[in-house]
């Protein structure tokens, strides 16, 4: 198979062009973002789907269909707020095995946004 000098333009390179560092980090927080988000819900949306499943239909104080669609929204707005509390927490190191550039991205600018001992000196009052 022959390629026409013409098509060499529409063939994109194997390696794509480097990212300036701020889009780098910038790209690597919305992907760690959306990691700790899915995870999270998915986690503990789980947990209240089988915490649910374990209790019976009370007999006369059932509220019906409404009360099941009632529960079901309030589990993802509870799965939603203890994802943005607590799921950095067991998230984080599923991102760093799964997405081994992106956490070596943020652990470097993070370690270059924290201050150092002589910048620290540089701040004491006279």
């Amino acid at each position: 198979m022959e390629i026409n000098p013409s098509q060499l333009n529409q063939i994109r390179p194997l390696r794509p062009e480097v990212a300036s560092a701020e889009q780098q980090i910038t790209k690597a927080e919305e992907v760690r973002e959306a990691f700790r988000s899915f995870i999270g819900e998915s986690f503990y949306g789980q947990m209240f789907k089988s915490m649910r499943s374990t209790q019976d239909k009370p007999a006369y104080f059932h509220g019906g269909q409404a009360e099941e669609v009632f529960r079901g929204q309030l589990d993802q707005t509870l799965a939603q707020e203890m994802t943005k509390s607590s799921a950095d927490q067991f998230a984080d190191p599923m991102f760093r095995q799964q997405f081994p550039r992106y956490a070596e991205v943020l652990r470097q600018a993070e370690e270059n946004s924290q201050p150092s001992l002589a910048d620290l000196i540089q701040l004491r009052r006279r």
